[in-house]
């Protein structure tokens, strides 16, 4: 994989991954300078003038020679300032990996596809998992195989895209060949190896393994430039084990490691010239996804056990469900000199859950071991228009407008009743109107058991929630002289379930030499709360210290929270950016700085107890132990640069190209704002531990090394990746915490090219085995995976060894 950086200006910083065939580059940079880049509705801006910093990473040549097969995981070890992890025993997450830009929500950055909203995931980051209280577009649920390139604006963008581009925004950009297929198989696994002092044990030596099929098919239609281009592809992943050592250490978890997978896509980029001036596009898209995975251990003496049906405990299965469809379809055409794109963009999300080798205790030796626990979906349909037009004043004016009408729909789907209901010893539910029942007692600590699914209980209710929402934007571009142009956008946005917002953006660019360009932006940005934190709710068991407890996540529209929770607000942003960019053809280097306030951002509450003076008497009347909710909790204030300097080199016959990437980002929170009745315990509105999960949702330097050298037909690739430290708290307070420290992993790749159509590669993702820091202290429980570590952004599953043919015909 050869990485090359090409300086353009865009509100951030601007990159450009080649290929790996370093004899292209000329071919390439000037396919490149034709692209419409993600910020610009400037047809004739290139990735050399816009006037704002993007990635542009080539899918197609970075995953030839890389072990990565997901679109998270690929721009986790490619963008310095975006993070993605895998998660483990974090519920939904398990089956998603949720990823954040410069450190934001996972919903603070907006994803396109082709130019137009891609729809958010169903899921609700809740337990256990960065991004608590957040939802996100899950980007997996489009192939790697049908992708032509990735542009990533890091830049607040909202005035210019909408809600959600508080963070930027990442543009997916689908293949368009007409001709040919194209596919790849790849195959992977897992070589376990404790990374010392056996702290780690694993079932087999051997884990993890991974297939990847994918073809590309592209074909002409008609005589006039139509064209048809379909992917198909097929994943099957195996699960890995690293659990602690039970010989060195106590660990609630028994199962801790990746879930197992399968995933099978379909998608399609159909373009038809109708007539002159007329062309019809449609974008299909089709995904299922199916996991397994394990929830924390159920000890025998365990309050949520039935011994007569697990006498040595068990560990509960949950088999997620994601169906995920995209349907986009527009036409282009021209009125008065006018570039007109008129579209309706649709899509859906759906997520269901069965949970497996588990019980609901209350209902003792009857109790079934599998359970319905049924799921949520989510719609969004998009219908708008674009258009823009070049003015000859000064040196160029381009003046673009368009609107959107938007409608989002919410759904809970309700499990069967077992997988959520509390029963008595006569076998009826018990509800906070039967106060008096008698409930069934653990007779080996006599306590009272807990009900529904254990692992993860079912969804109690079934809804369906709207909205709908109006947008209107103009976005301007000036060229006063040669050298320096200015940018000017503004959009209106009207929701019809809590108001309008008016934002605005401006950017510039002044080239002070032909190789030195300065470059910068300041923008208001917003987010609107979604359906999903206005209506979401759910009763869980959580371990908190190697307790099992009763936790009520009350919707923003709930009674319960109604008491002392304020009803939700959008989230409001003010960005600024500056930066350099330095060419010289041999040598690129950008320089960006960034400043991001956010007010009134939406997380999850700490939990309030049945202590609490507001809502404590209600907990115990409804067999609650604890209650959290979802609010405009707090302001936050990030600070950050992105540095990108590459080289390239001819050396000996070959071509030796080299490129350093960092980030460095530091995110403080400025207040916690509290409800009028919970003045004074902001300490539980928001604690110790939940600060520490949102300052982790990315490491506060993040540094990038790649080296790739060419020569004739082979090719070699070293990438080197820095994660800084991270700390994280345990249910103890500010005193109990994990730290990991900093860790390098190292990818290493060889690939030949034994003909035009046929290319194989093998190479190695973490080299060198490296973990997670692992601490004594963590034996406690206290970790919030129940694992030896926490999930945190290098990954905790050690080296993988793979191969990948490529062939085209």
């Amino acid at each position: 994989m050869r990485l090359k950086y090409t300086s353009v200006l865009f509100l951030g910083t601007v990159s450009m991954l080649y290929s790996q065939n370093t004899n292209d580059t000329i071919s390439k940079e000037s396919k490149i300078d034709e692209v419409s880049i993600t910020g610009s509705r400037n047809k004739k801006r290139t990735v050399i003038n816009t006037p704002v910093p993007v990635d542009v990473i080539d899918i197609k040549q970075v995953s030839q020679s890389t072990g990565q097969i997901e679109v998270n995981q690929l721009l986790q070890f490619s963008a310095p300032s975006f993070n993605s992890n895998k998660q483990s025993g974090s519920d939904g997450a398990d089956a998603t990996d949720p990823a954040t830009l410069r450190g934001l929500g996972p919903d603070q950055t907006l994803l396109l596809l082709n130019g137009k909203r891609y729809h958010q995931s169903s899921l609700i980051n809740v337990f256990g998992t960065k991004g608590r209280g957040n939802t996100g577009s899950d980007m997996n649920t489009i192939p790697i195989g049908a992708i032509k390139r990735i542009e990533v604006l890091r830049d607040g963008a909202s005035a210019q895209y909408g809600s959600d581009a508080i963070a930027g925004v990442i543009n997916v950009i689908l293949n368009d060949r007409n001709h040919g297929f194209e596919g790849n198989a790849f195959y992977g696994m897992n070589l376990f190896k404790s990374p010392g002092n056996n702290d780690v044990v694993s079932d087999h030596k051997i884990d993890g393994t991974t297939f990847d099929f994918s073809g590309n098919l592209g074909t002409k239609i008609g005589n006039k430039g139509g064209f048809g281009n379909f992917t198909v592809e097929f994943i099957n992943k195996d699960r890995t084990i690293r659990n602690a050592n039970p010989e060195k250490y106590t660990s609630p978890r028994e199962r801790f490691g990746d879930a197992k997978s399968q995933n099978i896509y379909f998608f399609g980029n159909i373009e038809l010239p109708l007539s002159d001036g007329l062309k019809f596009y449609s974008r299909q898209g089709f995904s299922y996804r199916k996991t397994n995975a394990y929830a924390w251990t159920r000890t025998p003496d365990a309050d949520g056990n039935i011994p007569e049906i697990y006498p040595n405990g068990f560990n509960p299965i949950e088999d997620t469900s994601i169906t995920d469809f995209t349907f986009d379809n527009g036409l282009k055409f021209k009125v008065a000199d006018w570039d007109v794109d008129f579209y309706n963009a649709f899509g859906s999300n759906r997520f269901t859950y069965q949970i497996d080798n588990t019980i609901n205790a209350t209902l003792g030796v009857n109790s079934p071991t599998s359970f319905n626990a049924g799921g949520h979906a989510l719609l969004q349909n998009t219908t708008g228009f674009n258009s823009s037009k070049q003015f000859n004043v000064l040196k160029g004016l381009n003046v673009a407008f368009g609107s959107e009408f938007r409608y989002e729909q919410f759904e809970i789907i309700k499990g069967e009743e077992a997988s959520y209901a509390m029963y008595d010893i006569n076998g009826n539910v018990v509800t906070a109107s039967t106060p008096g029942s008698l409930l069934v007692i653990n007779p080996l600590s006599g306590d009272v058991r807990p009900g529904g699914s254990q692992g993860f209980p079912g969804y109690s209710q079934e809804f369906k929630k709207n909205r709908n929402n109006f947008a209107a934007y103009i976005d301007t571009e000036l060229d006063i002289t040669k050298n320096w142009m200015i940018s000017v956008a503004g959009r209106f946005e009207n929701y019809s379930d809590f108001g309008s917002t008016l934002n605005g953006k401006f950017a510039t660019r002044y080239a002070i030499t032909p190789q030195l360009a300065f470059r910068g932006s300041v923008s208001t940005g917003f987010r609107a709360p979604s359906l999903a934190q206005k209506f979401y709710s759910l009763q869980f068991t959580n371990f908190q210290g190697g307790n099992l407890v009763t936790i009520q996540l009350a919707a923003n529209d709930s009674d319960l929270a109604k008491l002392i929770i304020p009803q939700l607000k959008q989230e409001t942003s003010l960005n600024g950016s500056a930066g350099f960019t330095f060419n010289t053809g041999k040598f690129t280097a950008t320089i960006d700085g960034y400043y991001i306030k956010v007010k009134d951002r939406i997380v999850l509450t700490g939990n309030f107890t049945q202590d609490d003076d507001a809502i404590g008497q209600i907990l115990i009347d409804n067999h609650i132990d604890q209650a959290q909710f979802f609010s405009n909790a707090l302001d936050t204030r990030t600070k950050g640069i992105d540095i990108i300097l590459s080289y390239t080199e001819n050396l000996g016959s070959g071509k030796l190209s080299a490129t350093l990437a960092g980030n460095y980002n530091e995110m403080e929170i400025t207040k916690v704002n509290t409800s009028e009745k919970l003045k004074g315990k902001e300490d539980t509105y928001l604690s110790a531990r939940e600060r520490a999960f949102i300052l982790a949702s990315a490491p506060k330097t993040k540094v990038n090394l790649n080296l790739n050298y060419k020569i004739n037909k082979f090719n070699a690739n070293v990438q080197l990746v820095r994660f800084d430290k991270v700390k994280l708290i345990g249910y103890g307070g500010a005193d109990d915490y994990q730290l990991y420290g900093a860790k390098v992993t190292t990818d290493i790749s060889f690939g030949y090219e034994f003909s035009k159509n046929f290319n194989l590669t093998i190479g190695s993702k973490n080299l060198f085995n490296r973990y997670p820091t692992l601490q004594t202290a963590h034996v406690d429980g206290n970790t919030e995976s129940g694992g030896i570590f926490d999930p945190v952004q290098m990954g905790f599953a050690g080296r993988q060894a793979f191969a990948r043919l490529n062939f085209k015909f």
